[in-house]
């Protein structure tokens, strides 16, 4: 008999700024947790902050969520990627308004490059809007080859980002 994959802790950032974005992501939370053996621990805050690259959309609403899953990454992502899809996510230019981006941010203290996915998720430790949620769900979180998340925070001090409500 084929042995278990042990679960995985996985950090995912979501993000979206069209289309009622908090209902997006609340929608993205409950498709995360339906994943096959995958579990959603727990799932930050939602945070408003300002577009990155591309200034003239509207503010993006930003989140983490903690999963513990036994699928790989490259799993993993194929399955986040369907769920972009299912949003009506389309693949435009980059820094673009989105019905729903997910990224896969962290797989436990792993750094993954492959073709498609690359882990830590590029230019993760340059964001408030990822930092600020990781940090609630897990001050200690360790970013491969980073500082601590406290100093990382601090670097990112001046980027605008507010906590919009907490969640359960």
């Amino acid at each position: 008999m084929p042995q278990q994959a042990h679960p995985r802790r996985c950090y995912i950032g979501l993000g979206s700024n069209l289309r009622e974005p908090a209902a997006q992501l609340a929608r993205a939370f409950d498709e995360l947790a339906g994943l096959p053996r995958t579990r959603l621990v727990r799932r930050s805050s939602l945070y408003l902050s300002a577009p990155m690259g591309k200034p003239n959309q509207p503010e993006f609403v930003n989140a983490v969520a903690l999963l513990e899953t036994e699928l790989s990454p490259p799993h993993l992502l194929e399955a986040l990627l369907a769920i972009e899809a299912q949003h009506g996510r389309v693949r435009g230019e980059p820094n673009g308004p989105r019905t729903l981006d997910l990224d896969l941010l962290l797989v436990g203290g792993e750094a993954i490059h492959l073709p498609q996915l690359d882990v830590p998720h590029p230019r993760m430790h340059e964001r408030a809007f990822v930092l600020r949620p990781l940090a609630e769900l897990d001050p200690e979180a360790l970013i491969p080859g980073q500082p601590p998340l406290r100093e990382l925070l601090a670097a990112v001090s001046d980027q605008r980002v507010a906590r919009l409500g907490a969640h359960p």
